[in-house]
């Protein structure tokens, strides 16, 4: 009956909803959000700790564009990362439907930035980066116990900074610009076709790119030499993505839905990426040894709004679903001690909390509240040339769900076993005028 129909089709419109809010990142994979810090910098080692006051490199104009006042001449970084996902495995059941665990969802993912900062004088910079910092992404095998909620899916976004900083005395500098996020979306599932055992299931795919454009703000002050203080904002971005699903072996769903035109359907999904606030403090307590931390808060429970809009259809449904997700804070510490006049050590311990509760989490967002040790070393090769090798484990625990989508996808029950991620990063720093190498510089 068209009731029938109606509510399939809203049924697949909210499967669709939930798939955009799945776990994918070209670069990794945050348990405790989809914003990462870990994106090829020597912040890997530091935990991100003094993320917005410790700027002393071209990656400062990501982190807070008003650091790039401190940087002497022309500077740019490049980064190479490697993230490797652990886990005991899936384990859980599917009633009725069966299936293995899906395999490692993640494994191993490559990552790169770049950052270049210009001095057009000694207090107006202007720089450029180039980065991936949101998003995650998940694979699971063809016979996946949760298949009919996602079997993949991928949410990428890249970030063109391009901003400016001022130098307005010999304590403050300000500095920002607009964030460029261009954005790509990939949602596969398995499609139950309700018949018989062995009979064989159906398949939904869908995919779009979009941009959209934000900005962000920096405050650096600097009391005295080597104590400072930043914060760093960024604004909301909001991404609007429209597709035609594409599905596949449909059985008599697929007639019915066909019939009314249902399946040629345009897809409308709009998500909002959050906007968030960063505080950091950074302190020398010598000249071989410095202090760093950070407090963080992210608007996540914005990108549980997600409006749907379903085009060239009868009824044209058009809903914005209301997933709770939380709001998340973010803390770090950590230290730089530098050894001797060419090797300095960095390291850090760091917690993010969940934007999602245990009773709300997803297998298509298994994520959790995070636990980071980063350790690393930099090596000053010449006045103008620094290396850095950094090294972070994010431990998020055993990550467990239980969802009920009712008769189509069934009830997954299960978790994420002992479950972490392994970040190593390698970063090359030049400065025309040399480079900054740690505390007393």
């Amino acid at each position: 009956t068209k009731v029938k129909e109606m509510s399939m089709l809203r049924k697949l419109t909210l499967a669709l909803a939930t798939g955009v809010m799945i776990v994918a990142l070209t670069n990794e994979s945050k348990a405790g959000g989809l914003f990462l810090t870990e994106f090829g910098t020597e912040d890997v080692a530091l935990a991100s700790a003094g993320w917005a006051a410790r700027a002393q490199d071209a990656s400062t104009l990501f982190k807070n564009p008003a650091g790039m006042s401190r940087l002497e001449g022309n500077q740019f970084q490049g980064g190479l990362q490697a993230l490797y996902f652990q886990s005991g495995g899936f384990s859980g059941t599917n009633t009725p439907h069966g299936g293995n665990g899906g395999g490692n969802p993640i494994g191993v993912m490559p990552a790169a930035s770049g950052f270049y900062v210009h001095s057009l004088n000694k207090d107006f910079k202007v720089g450029l980066g180039v980065l991936s910092n949101f998003g995650l992404g998940l694979q699971n095998s063809q016979g996946f116990a949760g298949r009919y909620y996602v079997k993949q899916s991928m949410l990428v976004g890249i970030t063109f900074a391009p901003v400016a900083s001022y130098k307005v005395n010999e304590y403050i500098s300000i500095g920002g610009g607009p964030n460029v996020m261009l954005a790509y979306l990939k949602y596969t599932s398995n499609v139950n076709n309700l018949l018989p055992p062995g009979a064989g299931d159906g398949g939904l795919s869908l995919s779009d790119t979009t941009a959209g454009v934000g900005g962000q703000f920096g405050v650096l002050v600097e009391p005295k030499k080597g104590t400072r203080v930043g914060v760093t904002y960024y604004s909301p971005i909001k991404l609007n993505f429209s597709t035609t699903p594409a599905f596949s072996d449909l059985g008599p769903i697929g007639t019915a839905l066909q019939n009314r035109g249902l399946l040629n359907a345009a897809l409308d999904l709009g998500i909002t990426v959050p906007q968030r606030v960063i505080l950091s403090g950074y302190h020398e307590l010598s000249d071989a040894l410095a202090v760093m931390g950070n407090f963080g808060w992210d608007n996540w429970s914005q990108f549980g709004k997600v409006d749907v809009d379903v085009a060239g259809t009868l009824a044209s449904p058009t809903l914005t679903t209301a997933i709770d997700y939380n709001d998340t804070y973010h803390v770090a510490v950590g230290t730089q001690y530098r050894l001797n006049p060419e090797w300095l050590i960095n390291s850090g311990l760091a917690y993010d909390s969940s934007m999602v509760s245990a009773a709300n989490r997803s297998v298509a967002l298994p994520v959790g509240a995070t636990y980071k040790w980063g350790l690393g070393a930099n090596w000053l090769k010449s006045p103008n040339v620094k290396l850095g090798f950094s090294y972070e484990v994010s431990y998020m625990g055993d990550m467990s769900f239980d969802q009920n989508r009712g008769q189509l996808a069934g009830q997954l029950t299960g978790a994420y076993k002992n479950a972490m991620v392994h970040f190593f990063a390698f970063t090359l720093n030049w400065g025309s005028e040399g480079v900054t190498f740690g505390p007393g510089a």
